[in-house]
């Protein structure tokens, strides 16, 4: 950590915090907790005095330094936010409060940010694998480079103006990404009911048996040449086979739950409501690949709907309002089921008419994957950004 300043000793800046507090039973209390690398302490939850096992804690207040014992080597590291004043710590986060006359405690927490105090840390635990703590002493023991406080002000003000206008480019990245999505929405649902001559229910559609339930079977730990596919492998209206676990099962027992290219699946149940009733298409082919019991297997014909043009508008927001009202739960589980789909009224337009929108949907989905690329490249930047300029700020470089 170097700089032109003078170095100092932790101890020399920093009074240990003895406050603590007598735990009443019927007594609610914040808990703190810090997080790694650098992302500072937080609320952990509420809890009663009867649910803390022990009978006194520490006090934080606002403007401490807190670390964790166990993960101040990963960055565990920050100052107590007012909105935590008063809030309780067990001794694995010790506290300190920094001498105002020689340091400012936002100095502090930006300086804690860094990976030259994380070192600093490291250097300061000891212990066996998966028992290694910081040791207080020498903790206390360890220098920083400290200058005069005008100058500690100085550049916290910096720091802070130019985390402000990375959390802000960071803000509008998001923003534009999010409205490039609800955009799509939005086409996809004005599309998939436009110029339709009506709708029709699945139903009539598919016919009675055009709607499968997947095998229920549990994944095994062993090799297996059948694997099943998983809840996350539908996203955006796509299914990826790659994403799914090997079954215990033969390719006899397999054949009837074999999943192919073109194929269309609607998700029956999941813990989320938003997510119950979601379409997805099958874009690639993997041999031995099956599908469970929570997707629904629908068989188009083709003669009459493309796969692509029956999931756009299966998920469009129209239809979304309806499977939506139709879920049900249980112990916690959206689900759906066959009688909910057969009953639900699609548009179907001529064929043209279905090429045409899902020609147009997939144009508008690569300028938004797009997006989302360059949003990803510009995150990655903005994170590199911070430990740059922290770098930089305590070499007394900004």
């Amino acid at each position: 950590m170097k700089s032109p300043w003078p170095k100092v000793r932790l101890g020399e800046v920093l009074q240990r915090s003895e406050e603590t507090v007598a735990l009443q039973p019927d007594v609610s209390y914040r808990e703190v907790t810090v997080k790694l690398w650098g992302k500072g302490a937080i609320l952990r939850g509420i809890v009663t005095g009867a649910e803390i096992a022990s009978s006194r804690r520490f006090v934080a207040r606002a403007g401490q330094f807190i670390l964790s014992r166990i993960d101040a080597r990963n960055g565990a590291i920050g100052i107590v936010p007012k909105e935590l004043d008063g809030a309780v710590v067990t001794n694995d986060f010790p506290l300190f409060a920094p001498d105002p006359e020689r340091v400012d405690s936002a100095f502090l927490g930006w300086l804690g940010r860094t990976r030259g105090f994380v070192e600093l840390c490291i250097r300061a635990s000891e212990g066996t694998t998966n028992r290694v703590r910081l040791q207080e002493d020498l903790f206390l023991a360890l220098e920083i480079p400290l200058p005069p406080l005008a100058e500690q002000r100085r550049i916290v003000a910096r720091i802070e103006e130019l985390a402000a206008q990375i959390a802000e480019a960071r803000t509008l990245r998001q923003q534009a990404a999010e409205e490039a999505e609800a955009l799509t929405a939005a086409i996809q649902s004005t599309l998939s009911r436009s110029q339709s001559p009506g709708q029709i229910s699945v139903g009539d559609l598919v016919g009675g048996s055009g709607l499968k339930n997947g095998r229920s079977v549990k994944p095994t730990d062993s090799e297996s040449e059948i694997r099943c596919l998983v809840l996350s492998s539908m996203r955006n209206g796509r299914i990826d086979v790659r994403d799914s676990k090997p079954v215990p099962m033969s390719h006899v027992e397999a054949a009837p739950f074999r999943v192919r290219r073109g194929d269309v699946y609607i998700i029956r149940g999941n813990g989320s409501k938003v997510l119950c009733g979601r379409a997805g298409l099958v874009t690639d082919e993997m041999p031995g690949v099956v599908f469970p019991d929570l997707f629904i297997q629908v068989a188009l014909p083709r003669d009459r709907v493309l796969p692509e043009f029956f999931v756009a508008a299966w998920n469009s927001s129209a239809l979304r309002s309806v499977i939506e009202e139709k879920a049900r739960t249980t112990s916690g589980i959206w689900k759906i089921n066959q009688g909910h789909i057969f009953s639900t009224r699609i548009p179907v337009p001529p064929l043209p008419e279905q090429r045409r929108i899902v020609a147009e949907l997939d144009a508008l989905q690569m300028e938004v994957d797009a997006l989302k690329r360059l949003q990803a490249e510009s995150a990655a930047e903005l994170d590199a950004l911070l430990p740059a300029i922290l770098d930089r700020a305590f070499k007394g470089e900004l």
